[in-house]
């Protein structure tokens, strides 16, 4: 095993009376790719900088590698002092590191070098930042929250060069297709203490939730634990005076085991007040178009968009999403063309910029408006403290200036505030920035399930996958294209290319294709018959996944054992292992199958 690059141990902080760390570990050595995940203030970026040397712990040991070059990209980089972007990344450089990798970095992000760092947008900055970091080929990279702010074309080339890179990596992002792609091992820091799972972020949900429910079973074991010394305690037979205290002292120890327990933090609780329903129509657009100055940014687009619909917009930054959404919602009129807005709509907007907020604002006063205590949601009146609650901020802060919260509570604040108006067409800019993992999936499930209709910029693979309906992309020169099904789903019917990969090679009559001639877009024409490869699979793939089934069905029995884990932690482990491994292959199998079959409907008329 390659010894250690960084290693941290022990590390404990402890802000305002309250401890941040208790107790955590990070390690990392040559080639490690470690995902490090966590709730919303939990420490994450704090532990980071512990090993940047950015923050010294109260209490721990800290190793680093005296030969090993660290960087660290900040969430908010500082670039006061430096005339350019150019010259603030090459003040990252070493004396042997090479002057070209920087060139190459702001090239493949979009920069000349010659912006001004007063000039640059969030995006420009967190693009400069990244090349600054990256440009030297540290051994150990550290990177909190690199895809914020970045466009999809960027966050995919990102993911190449990361996996490409020899560096060690440790990151932190919300970004769940992101970690997935570039993390070979996950950290999980909670209640003040770090795990560590040897696999990447894709195991990383299964094996919380297994840790999670083995951590409540054993509390219930004590609790069960202290009743019995309790009643043995006050009914058993008298022993010997010493018996008696040493069996005292241990059920003392076991009740402030008991009492010291720090459970799971809640999740967020996030419901949507309702409107009346809108009419069947919501939005309808017809050639619409939009120029500024020279550049079109919209070109004859038209859309219908139905109640029930959730929409997501995607493309690179600048392409024009913002102004597509603004010109959908009636916000902006169009050059030409017209836009219908439905009867009855109520409209709901989650803005991106987070700065819009007044920062001198209390959280109770930004949730009322100013008008009281209370609030209305879905027709019962609910006491601002009751509601902040729900979206996990605590008592005390409802007097809270809104410019000491951290992103991630601002983020669950904005989300507060959208959700508590009525609306039956929520439209959503970025709402996954800052959230952590489990209020994500809250977002998700929010979003999936809403019974009006959602509209939705986003730069998250995962949460268009799986929240929206169909996809509407820039496909150059102003013309947009709407996709049925999610990101995945819109790459498969693009032939598999990336945003911006594609020549406009299209003509007018494939850019106004609808939904439905979209969903039925095939790259490649089929073949006459189906090889005998093909008809072998088809076939006998029915059997096999049958197999695999009962296979599935007999691994799950055997995790359903709740002292299984107990008796054998290790085998627990490795029927975990072989269930992702099973279930894998019957998804794989069950695509080629379907596959196949459609394939065979199409042949056959």
């Amino acid at each position: 095993m390659a010894p250690p690059l960084l290693n941290l141990d022990g590390i404990k902080l402890t802000f305002g009376g309250t401890p941040l760390l208790d107790g955590a570990s990070l390690s990392a050595a040559a080639g490690d790719r470690i995902a490090l995940v966590g709730r919303n203030g939990s420490g994450k970026s704090t532990l980071l900088k512990i090993a940047a040397d950015m923050v010294e712990p109260q209490d721990g040991e800290v190793f680093r590698q005296p030969t090993a070059t660290i960087r660290y990209l900040p969430q908010m980089p500082d670039m006061d002092g430096f005339a350019n972007v150019r010259a603030y990344v090459e003040a990252g450089l070493g004396p042997a590191d090479d002057p070209y990798r920087a060139t190459y970095l702001l090239e493949h992000l979009g920069l000349t070098g010659d912006e001004r760092p007063d000039d640059l947008s969030g995006g420009e900055a967190r693009r400069a930042a990244l090349a600054r970091v990256m440009a030297p080929e540290p051994d150990i990279l550290l990177l909190d929250e690199p895809t914020n702010h970045l466009d999809l074309k960027t966050i995919e080339w990102l993911e190449d060069e990361l996996v490409r890179s020899s560096s060690a990596l440790i990151v932190i992002s919300h970004d769940r297709r992101f970690l997935e792609r570039v993390s070979k091992a996950t950290v999980w820091l909670d209640r003040g203490q770090t795990r560590r799972l040897e696999r990447g972020f894709a195991h990383f949900e299964e094996w919380r939730d297994a840790v999670l429910e083995e951590e409540e079973r054993e509390q219930h074991k004590l609790g069960r634990q202290i009743v019995r010394e309790e009643h043995w305690l006050r009914y058993g037979v008298t022993a010997r005076r010493k018996r008696n205290m040493r069996r005292l002292g241990e059920l003392q120890t076991m009740r402030q085991r008991f009492r010291g327990h720090k459970g799971a933090e809640g999740v967020a609780t996030m419901v949507a007040s309702d409107a009346a329903e809108s009419g069947k129509l919501v939005i309808e657009a017809k050639n619409i178009s939009k120029s500024f100055d020279d550049l079109t940014v919209v070109k004859d687009f038209s859309t219908r968009i139905q109640r029930g619909d959730r929409i997501g917009l995607v493309g690179p930054n600048g392409a024009g999403k913002t102004t597509l959404l603004k010109m959908l919602t009636g916000e902006m009129q169009p050059d030409t063309g017209s836009v219908r807005l439905g009867t009855n709509l109520e409209i709901a907007t989650l803005d991106q910029k987070r700065e819009s907020v007044d920062p001198q604002e209390t959280l109770a006063h930004y949730l009322t408006d100013g008008r009281g205590e209370n609030l209305v949601i879905n027709g019962e009146e609910r006491h601002v403290v009751s509601y902040m609650k729900d979206f996990l901020f605590k008592p005390e802060q409802a007097r809270t200036p809104v410019r000491e919260l951290s992103g991630g509570e601002r983020a669950r604040l904005l989300l507060a505030r959208v959700l508590a108006r009525p609306a039956n067409l929520l439209v959503l800019d970025e709402p996954t920035n800052d959230l952590d993992m489990e209020t994500l999936e809250l977002l998700q499930e929010l979003v999936a399930g809403f019974a009006g209709t959602v509209i939705l910029v986003s730069h998250d693979r995962d949460f268009l996958d799986r929240t929206v309906t169909s996809v509407i992309a820039p496909e150059g020169d102003g013309r947009w294209l709407e996709y049925a099904g999610g990101y995945s789903d819109m790459l498969a019917q693009r032939g598999g290319t990336h945003l911006n990969d594609r020549r406009d090679t299209r003509n007018k009559q494939a850019a106004e294709t609808p939904r439905a001639e979209a969903a039925a877009f095939t790259p490649k024409a089929p073949s006459k018959k189906l090889s005998f490869k093909q008809k072998f699979a088809l076939e006998n793939l029915p059997s096999k996944m049958a197999a695999v089934s009962a296979s599935i069905a007999e691994l799950e029995n055997h995790i359903a054992d709740p002292a299984f884990y107990d008796r054998d932690p290790k085998g627990f482990q490795k029927t975990i292992a072989a269930l992702d491994k099973e279930r894998a292959s019957l998804a794989s199998m069950e695509d080629e199958w379907l596959e196949l079959e459609m394939l065979r409907e199409e042949l056959e008329g």
